[in-house]
Order: C-alpha cells, then sequence, then structure tokens
C-alpha cells in the first residue's frame, strides 16, 4: 500500500496558494492537462466553470449511449481537489460539512454539503478518507467558494489545507465495461471495492494513482486522481484498452444527460445557496445531531417545517422543459423545472422540478414549454436505474 503522503508526492504536487487560482471576469479561461487532447482529436469546447471542456466529440446522444452500453471517459479534470491533513483535520471538516466525517472509516468515500448560514447549499462535495489525511472533491464552479468556506471553518482547528486542482488530473471511467477497462492498468485488485470506497497504487506501473469507485452517470465506474504531467499516457492508455469494448471519449454534454436520467443534482439547478438540502432531497447527507457544525441551526429550522420538494417528470410530449419553465395543477402554478431533457435511454422527455407539498402521483400537471402548456405526469425518482444497481451511499 502506498501511503497517502507518499503518493501525493508521486503525482508531483507542488505547495502554493491555499484558495488556489481564482477565476475572474477578466481572467483566461483554464485548461486541463487534457485539453490539447481534446482540441486535436475534434472535442467542441465551451468555457465551464471557468474551464475549457469537451462538451462533445462526435454527438450526445452516441456518447451517451456509449456509456450506458459499453464504456465512456471524462476529463473531470476541472473538478477541485484539495487535501487536508493535521491533527484536527477531522474536527475541522466535521466542523465545516454537514454529515459526519467522523463516521468515515478510512479508503471510504461521503457524499457531504457546504451550507451557508441560511442552509443554503454552497457546495455538495465527496470527502475521502485517506490514511493520515483526507482529500475533497468540489465542483469547478464552486472552487473558490467552497475553499473560502473550509478555511474559515478552521478556526483554531490544528491542520493544513492545500489545493490541489491545478496540478493533478482527474478522469472517469464509466459503464459496464469501466472494470475490464481500468483493472488490467492497474497493480491493485479492483473488482472487490464497494460503492463510495477507494484505493491507491499504480497505473501502467508507473503512474501513482487515487482510484474510487465514484461516478456522475448512474452506471458503474471508477474516477482516478493523477499527476497533471502523467495525464496524457493514462488517458491514452485507457482509450486503447477499452478499445476492444467501443469505447469513447465523451463531453459535458453527455455527462448531464447520462446524470439528469439518474436524477443526480446539479449545483445551480437542483442546489443552490437558496436550497436548501430538505428540499433539494439530500437531507440524508446532513447529521444534525452531530456536533455543532456552519448552517447546523438554519437547517434544523428547514427540517421541521414543510418546504417544496424536488420530483421527477415525464412529459406526454417529446418536447424539452428547460430550467425556468413553469408546472402548474389546474392553471394555477405550483412549481418550476430545474432541469430537463429528452432520455436518450427512456426515449421520453424527463425533466426535475421543485413543487409545493402536497403534489401527488395522481394531479393532471402541466409544464409550460416556450409558451404551450405539456401535459406531464410525476414519476419516482430515479428515472434510469441500471440493471443491476451498485449500494446507496447513504
Amino acid at each position: 500500500m502506498i501511503t497517502l503522503i507518499a503518493d501525493w508526492r508521486g503525482l508531483g504536487v507542488l505547495s502554493f496558494s491555499i484558495l488556489g487560482i481564482v477565476v475572474t471576469a477578466d481572467s483566461s479561461f483554464l485548461e486541463t492537462p487534457l485539453y490539447a487532447w481534446h482540441q486535436a482529436r475534434g472535442g467542441r469546447l465551451v468555457e465551464f466553470g471557468g474551464w475549457l471542456m469537451p462538451v462533445q466529440y462526435t454527438s450526445i446522444v452516441e456518447e451517451h449511449k456509449a456509456v450506458r452500453e459499453r464504456v465512456g471517459l471524462f476529463d473531470v479534470s476541472h473538478m477541485g481537489r484539495v487535501t487536508f491533513d493535521g491533527p484536527q483535520v477531522l474536527e475541522w471538516l466535521d466542523h465545516a460539512t454537514t454529515n459526519s466525517v467522523a463516521s468515515l472509516v478510512d479508503l471510504k468515500i461521503q457524499y457531504s454539503l457546504l451550507a451557508n448560514e441560511r442552509g443554503g447549499v454552497i457546495d455538495d462535495i465527496l470527502v475521502y478518507r485517506q490514511p493520515f489525511a483526507y482529500l475533497v472533491v468540489c465542483n469547478a464552479s464552486n472552487r473558490a467558494a467552497a475553499l473560502a468556506h473550509l478555511k474559515a471553518a478552521q478556526g483554531d482547528f490544528e491542520g493544513n489545507m492545500v489545493d490541489r486542482t491545478r496540478d493533478t488530473a482527474m478522469i472517469a471511467v464509466q459503464g459496464p465495461r469501466a472494470l475490464e477497462t481500468l483493472e488490467p492498468l492497474f497493480d491493485q485488485p479492483l473488482e472487490s471495492i464497494g460503492y463510495y470506497h477507494m484505493t491507491m497504487g499504480r497505473l501502467m506501473g508507473r503512474v501513482n494513482a487515487v482510484v474510487s469507485r465514484t461516478g456522475y452517470t448512474g452506471e458503474d465506474g471508477f474516477e482516478a486522481v493523477v499527476g497533471a504531467h502523467a495525464a496524457v499516457d493514462v488517458w491514452e492508455a485507457l482509450m486503447e484498452s477499452g478499445a476492444r469494448f467501443g469505447i469513447a471519449p465523451c463531453g459535458l454534454g453527455a455527462r448531464d444527460t447520462l446524470r439528469l436520467e439518474a436524477a443526480m443534482p446539479l449545483h445551480g439547478h437542483e442546489l443552490s445557496e437558496d436550497i436548501n438540502p430538505f428540499e433539494a432531497g439530500v437531507g440524508w447527507a446532513v447529521k444534525l445531531d452531530k456536533r455543532e457544525f456552519m448552517g447546523r441551526s438554519a437547517l434544523i429550522d428547514h427540517a421541521s417545517r414543510p418546504a417544496r420538494k424536488r420530483v421527477g417528470l415525464v412529459l406526454d410530449s417529446r418536447r424539452i422543459a428547460r430550467q425556468g419553465a413553469d408546472v402548474s395543477r389546474d392553471g394555477g402554478s405550483i412549481g418550476v423545472v430545474t432541469s430537463g431533457t429528452f432520455s436518450p435511454t427512456l426515449d421520453q422527455s424527463i425533466a426535475m422540478a421543485f413543487v409545493e407539498p402536497g403534489v401527488g402521483a395522481s394531479d393532471r400537471l402541466e409544464v409550460d414549454v416556450r409558451g404551450r402548456r405539456e401535459t406531464a405526469r410525476l414519476v419516482k425518482l430515479p428515472f434510469y436505474k441500471r440493471p443491476r444497481p451498485v449500494v446507496s451511499p447513504r
């Protein structure tokens, strides 16, 4: 087993400002270590969260189906990666987050939230418990806000926080053939690793990596953190290993349609600083009975009163309901769409929305799609569940 300290040094990590690089309106967009590869292979590049990222290579539907049926490869290096170590880092992270970091055992990963003083969600994050330290993965567009919150939570707790985002890369291998694609390249067994667990080892016999059984697609899969200098070699080795299965490089477009089918919330849509975890359907990631943490008082208040709820909608037409579309019942507005798409897997128009308490499956609902009312029905989330679902991290 490679120790965490040796592992991060092996990734080529360099120390720099605790807040990392903050993207402003006048800054040039950031590029991941795989940017040149995407550009050379025809990836359609767009700005996302301050980064230039591929939105697609061929078509969103083709890439979506590759992940559902075979295996797809995603560059997720734009996600923030921050390490924590020191004698009181557990207390620090427990104070900063809504879930119980104290309950994490070595090599386990936890979904958690950063809450503001109103109980709104600054960001949703993953907390990795590694030997001797912790790794936090946050969303690209919220990295500066997440780092500021985490730093503010430190108080007198003794520990160190280092932003590793720019000198590492993160690659997601997702789909039914993900295990068969990644495992031949890795020197540690992967089949026995459970969902929301991780391991450390070497890829291709020489590249130190942190590998987790996590993803944002609703399929089985893994995410690997490697040094930025090794990103292209690892990516190309994965493309070669997965070629026999029809592996496809995938962009942000397919990542969004996949996560929507799996009903995974996206910050800025189902989560925001004005949306609390209970209405968003992620209240299970809030442990109100643990030690005091940031946002706890407001969250206790939210938990005790009725609120709108996140639901799934299937439209009777094939038209797509976009974020902000009005949801009505008997001519009266009762909610708003947060995300919508045409599902390539289900061949239906689907959406997630916030609606008033008391709305039920028997209610006849309508969604305003660009000025025309389309009928819709309430359905249980997620819209799609893979044939052999993994155990929930809850």
